[in-house]
């Protein structure tokens, strides 16, 4: 009878990490709700083409397992890209505008690595440093 009570708390036991549901519990204390890794490198580079443009900055953001890198405001940033499901596009439909100068200084930003468990390769070229930062709130301040 010990043998069966030990064997069903055992498959019980594994049932229950199956579901996700020890795993949810896990991931709500090392920060964004997230599952598989997330881990990027962001750069922001002086130009308009990526590979020849000159890198001014680059960063590591990791947002899962656990939240970590070099970005200056790592929390922020993930949150910032959970918000909108690492989908980099949609970062600056929900950014706060700014006035800024008409200059065409171009600003190249890319972002490599892992979302999610899912590859992203993201690169957007936009007219100056100040609209860069208008459209991408925290992820690209650093």
């Amino acid at each position: 009878m010990r043998f069966t009570k030990r064997t069903m708390g055992i498959v019980a036991a594994l049932a229950l990490g199956l579901t996700g549901i020890g795993a949810t519990t896990a991931a709500a204390d090392s920060g964004p709700a997230t599952h598989a890794p997330s881990a990027l490198v962001l750069t922001i580079a002086n130009g308009t083409n990526p590979n020849t443009a000159t890198v001014e900055r680059a960063v590591t953001l990791r947002c899962s397992p656990s939240v970590g890198g070099d970005h200056p405001d790592a929390y922020q940033a993930c949150a910032e890209l959970g918000a909108v499901g690492g989908d980099f596009a949609e970062l600056s439909t929900n950014a706060q505008r700014t006035i800024c100068p008409m200059i065409w200084m171009p600003v190249t930003v890319t972002a490599q690595g892992v979302w999610n468990g899912q590859r992203i390769s993201y690169t957007h070229t936009y007219a100056n440093q100040c609209v860069m930062k208008s459209n991408n709130a925290s992820v690209f301040d650093f």
